[in-house]
């Protein structure tokens, strides 16, 4: 299989094909490769290719947008391009060349591409998914985090109509959901302390607790940051899920984000599998396949677990943020703001453990968790857990699981490994 991605200095994609004696056809791919979404189409892409050898040259880059200009001038066999932003529509109106479009789907069919394959993201059961996670998780008051109303955000907006749709099937008004869905400011907004001020003043108004759906996961991550700035506690007052399954999000909350994870791969399987088909002569316009989520992520965000004190709730806000830094029960009990005995007295009737326990128990939760990635050793662990030393941690595997922690790397790696 031949497989060239130029890099981004490269002349451009317009040029002279060279003369081969294989039949290796010249693929655009239009995706901007520092998105999630974006990547993970280019895998299922790829993958495709893996599994049927078929022989493409791809033209990639970082940023699609740069080669916009001048693309209808790319002497190629094909091109499978994001359709969420309008400016590649309009670039590929008139493009001689077999197109699939990828993108959003929409409620109404007059938004997709007529004459074009369109494989899409189901919005609808995103959102649905999500939202039917968040009941199972005890909820009764729900919101969404979505972006600024935009051409490039119809995809957002598609998510909120999603949302508005669920709401309406139990019963709720229109005045009472348009408060329930914030847009905030963008993503480039030229105050980070402006939109996040905005966004707490949102969250402090919204009947708690709550189960909150962001569109994607940087959408969550700022909702988790606000949280945590306001002194809300996640998730016993604001649970929070969002989608995309973005693992870069996971290593930068403290919180362990829920996630939708979205059926992208198989979208660009899916994508590659109609264009090979249409290199060989077969056309599909006006078809449209949506592509149903994969499941979800289930982290600490959305792990809740209705509680009647609030000083417990807000204990186990301030263990889950810094447990593995080694924390003890006096400073937990400094951040409540009460005596060391009276957290004790609510963590024994809501918990039935002491707040050192808690601690710990969390503590065995990360290292459990780390340890299943394989990557770690016991020493390490140790480390990133907070645990005092490699032989405390022994110990407490052995009595709380019976077992070493390499023991349970083995078990945990057995119950993973494939066949």
């Amino acid at each position: 299989m031949a497989l060239r991605v130029p890099p981004i200095c490269t002349p451009p994609i317009a040029m002279t094909r060279p003369q081969t004696p294989q039949t290796t056809h010249r693929i655009a791919l239009l995706f901007n490769a520092n998105k999630v979404y974006d990547r993970e189409i280019i895998t299922g892409i790829g993958n495709y290719l893996l599994s049927t050898r078929v022989a493409w040259d791809l033209f990639l880059e970082e940023d699609f947008r740069c080669r916009l200009t001048g693309i209808e001038r790319f002497d190629g066999d094909g091109i499978i391009a994001d359709f969420d932003d309008p400016a590649v529509g309009e670039a590929l109106r008139d493009c001689p060349l077999p197109v699939v479009a990828v993108g959003s789907s929409f409620e109404d069919p007059a938004h997709y591409p007529p004459d074009l394959p369109y494989i899409a993201t189901d919005n609808s059961k995103l959102v649905s998914l999500a939202y039917t996670h968040l009941i199972g998780a005890g909820l009764e008051h729900f919101a969404l985090y979505s972006l600024p109303q935009a051409q490039e955000n119809r995809w957002a907006q598609q998510r909120e109509l999603a949302f508005e749709h669920l709401r309406h099937a139990d019963g709720h008004g229109d005045e009472q959901i348009r408060s329930e869905i914030y847009r905030g400011l963008s993503t480039s907004a030229p105050s980070w302390n402006q939109a996040t001020e905005q966004l707490t003043a949102w969250l402090r108004q919204l009947p708690k607790p709550v189960g909150i759906i962001a569109v994607t996961d940087a959408r969550a991550r700022h909702l988790l940051q606000a949280c945590l700035i306001a002194g809300i506690p996640v998730p016993e007052e604001v649970a929070i899920i969002g989608i995309d399954n973005d693992p870069l999000t996971r290593t930068l909350t403290r919180i362990p984000l829920s996630s939708v994870i979205q059926g992208t791969e198989e979208m660009g399987r899916t994508a590659a599998h109609l264009l090979h088909q249409m290199l060989r002569g077969a056309r599909f316009p006006g078809r449209r396949i949506l592509v149903p989520p994969v499941g979800i992520n289930v982290l600490e965000s959305t792990k809740h677990q209705p509680l009647a004190s609030p000083h417990v709730m807000r204990a186990r806000h301030f263990i889950r943020q810094y447990a593995c830094q080694g924390i003890r029960t006096e400073q937990v009990a400094d951040y409540v703001g009460v005596s060391r005995s009276s957290l004790e007295e609510y963590f024994r009737r809501e918990r039935q453990c002491t707040v050192h326990q808690e601690i710990l128990r969390h503590k065995l939760d990360v290292a459990k968790a780390l340890l299943a990635k394989r990557d770690a050793s016991s020493a390490e662990v140790a480390i990133r857990c907070g645990f005092t030393s490699l032989q405390y941690m022994y110990a407490v595997f052995r009595r709380e699981l019976g077992c070493t922690p390499r023991e349970y790397q083995e078990r945990a790696n057995a119950t993973v490994a494939p066949g």
